[in-house]
C-alpha cells in the first residue's frame, strides 16, 4: 500500500510504480505503546520511509510529532511508503491493550 502524505509517491512515466526500487537506509524500531513515542530525525537525503507495524496503531509525521487517537491509522502488518523531509520524525501510538513494534526504514532513490 502506498501513501501520499505531502508529495509524490515513486512514479515511472506518470504511473504509480508498484515495483519501486529504492535504497534502504537507517532502520529504527519504535515501541507502539500506551503513550506516543517518536523516532530520531530522518537524515538528509532521505525522501521516503517504509513503515510496517506488528499491531494496528496511529502514526503522524512532523518536526516534533505526537501520535493521538485522531492521527492516521496504520493497520497491522501493512507496508506503507510515505514521503518525508529531512529532519522530520514519525510518532506512534498503539490501538488496543498490547504493545507492538513499528519498523521504520529510510529510503532514497
Amino acid at each position: 500500500m502506498f501513501s501520499e502524505r505531502s508529495g509524490n509517491i515513486p512514479k515511472t512515466k506518470g504511473k504509480q510504480n508498484m515495483n519501486y526500487g529504492l535504497r534502504h537506509g537507517t532502520h529504527q524500531v519504535l515501541t507502539s505503546g500506551s503513550s506516543s513515542s517518536a523516532s530520531s530525525a530522518f537524515a538528509d537525503g532521505s525522501e521516503y520511509i517504509r513503515v510496517v507495524s506488528t499491531i494496528a496503531c496511529h502514526i503522524t509525521i512532523a518536526g516534533s510529532p505526537t501520535a493521538t487517537t485522531s492521527t492516521q491509522l496504520l493497520p497491522a502488518n501493512e507496508i506503507e511508503i510515505i514521503k518525508i523531509s529531512a529532519g522530520e520524525k514519525i510518532a506512534v501510538l498503539r490501538i488496543g491493550g498490547s504493545d507492538g513494534k513499528l519498523h521504520v526504514t529510510e529510503l532514497t532513490e
